[in-house]
């Protein structure tokens, strides 16, 4: 294989180095919200965001002050986002069926899909208020009627967003908190004197809200790693240097450490993305993040083929793969670690992130190897069920899970067979009798 790299970003020793500080961080953090409660969220909130409101949870007139702040025209775009979110998570809500099916003559199994009960769902927003990400964590639980649905976000230059509280409000939320990073994560999942724990922590944030997500995970379920976003662009020669330029500037300017990476296969096209980058960093007005971004996380990578491609791609496995070349479908059908795709000059990865409909909370750090993003199906629990309704299923299955209960050495589990094939199968006896 043939892979030439222009630029290359932080090495992996230097980004575990990074990951190992955030993670000795995060795990004190929480040990002090477990010991403390709602001190300690109050002392972080204090330290990290300089707020400290005399309660964090807002009142529904709390709420409706900030939502009559939102002007009509950014009201009506909320709307309109929230309503591509929720038609597409219904229409994957419709394809998730329960079942039941007899498998053999009075033997009944099925399924119910059945909502996960309290869910916390954290948007985002200290350094940009990622409106965007309530109504893909918001919407998406109340589609699933999970029954009680919070939602906390930092403060944004001091107070609450208006727009962020609108959408949450709008989206179904029950109830809303303004607090941001680990403590909010962190008082969501293990309580405090004056919030209720929740039973699952959905939401993407920065490496500290990933972190703790990771830490939490087993106390509470979570939706999947989400840390900060990633973006590759596939592309060939029938794309420009401006649009390949746009499109990686475009999620680099997210935070200081997201990843953006090139792989072509035309050298001419890295090369040109290369010089338009410089070029569009003099005049981006979120340029200081950006650059950093770029320069510590950015990649670009020049392969021969698009089987090469194809499979460097699949080995980085990004959050956000954005393809754009003469053979958009072959990607389509053959990738198969990635976040989410973006197939085609015409689409791109900022109408994912806010309004196209499907979910923008995804897979980093490789993780999209083993999981898809957050979708309706993370807020359901699919449980199982058995049922026999006839004596002669059951002492015919009785006579079956006995026998085999007895090849593994467990003769009390033996013994509840043998009790149904005795009560069921014309030997109702009190004891013995094991089941020939």
């Amino acid at each position: 294989m043939s892979v030439t790299y222009l630029k290359r970003g932080k090495t992996e020793e230097a980004r575990s180095e990074d990951d190992a500080k955030v993670r000795a961080s995060v795990e004190g953090i929480l040990k002090d919200i477990e010991a403390r409660g709602d001190q300690a969220v109050r002392d972080l909130s204090e330290k990290f965001d300089k707020y400290s409101p005399a309660s964090f949870r807002l009142s529904e007139s709390d709420i409706e002050a900030l939502m009559n702040r939102v002007s009509a025209r950014d009201m009506e775009d909320i709307k309109f986002a929230q309503a591509q979110v929720r038609n597409f998570a219904q229409a994957q809500r419709d394809s998730l069926l329960d079942i039941e099916i007899e498998t053999l003559p009075g033997v009944i199994l099925g399924h119910r899909n059945i909502p996960v009960q309290s869910v916390g769902c954290y948007v985002p927003g200290g350094k940009f208020p990622m409106v965007a990400s309530a109504h893909m964590s918001v919407v998406t639980a109340s589609v699933a009627k999970v029954p009680r649905i919070i939602a906390a976000t930092p403060p944004f230059k001091g107070e609450p967003n208006p727009a962020v509280i609108s959408a949450m409000k709008l989206g179904g939320a029950h109830e809303i908190y303004v607090m941001g990073g680990i403590q909010a994560v962190g008082a969501m999942a293990l309580g405090t004197e004056t919030i209720k724990p929740v039973d699952m922590l959905v939401g993407p944030g920065n490496a500290y809200v990933a972190e703790a997500k990771r830490q939490l995970y087993g106390r509470v379920g979570i939706d999947l790693f989400a840390g900060p976003t990633e973006t590759m662009l596939i592309a060939d020669a029938t794309v420009d240097s401006e649009m390949c330029a746009t499109d990686l500037l475009g999620q680099a300017e997210h935070g200081y450490n997201s990843p953006a990476v090139l792989l072509t296969n035309s050298r001419k096209l890295a090369e040109g993305t290369m010089e338009y980058i410089e070029h569009l960093l003099k005049i981006l007005p979120t340029a200081e993040t950006a650059r950093r971004s770029w320069e510590d996380y950015g990649e670009v990578i020049v392969c021969d083929s698009h089987e090469e491609m194809l499979a460097v791609a699949n080995e980085i496995a990004s959050e956000h793969v954005q393809v754009m070349t003469d053979r958009d479908d072959w990607y389509l059908e053959n990738m198969h670690s990635y976040g989410a795709l973006f197939l085609g000059p015409r689409t791109n990865v900022a109408n994912g992130d806010k309004v196209i409909g499907t979910n923008h909370t995804l897979p980093t750090k490789k993780a999209g190897r083993y999981t898809g993003g957050l979708w309706v199906g993370k807020f359901l629990k699919t449980h199982s069920y058995q049922k026999i309704t006839t004596d002669e299923a059951a002492a015919m299955i009785g006579a079956y899970g006995s026998r085999l209960c007895l090849l593994e050495g467990f003769v009390a589990h033996a013994e509840q067979c043998n009790v149904r094939v005795r009560r069921y199968g014309g030997r109702n006896v009190p004891y013995g009798g094991a089941a020939e």
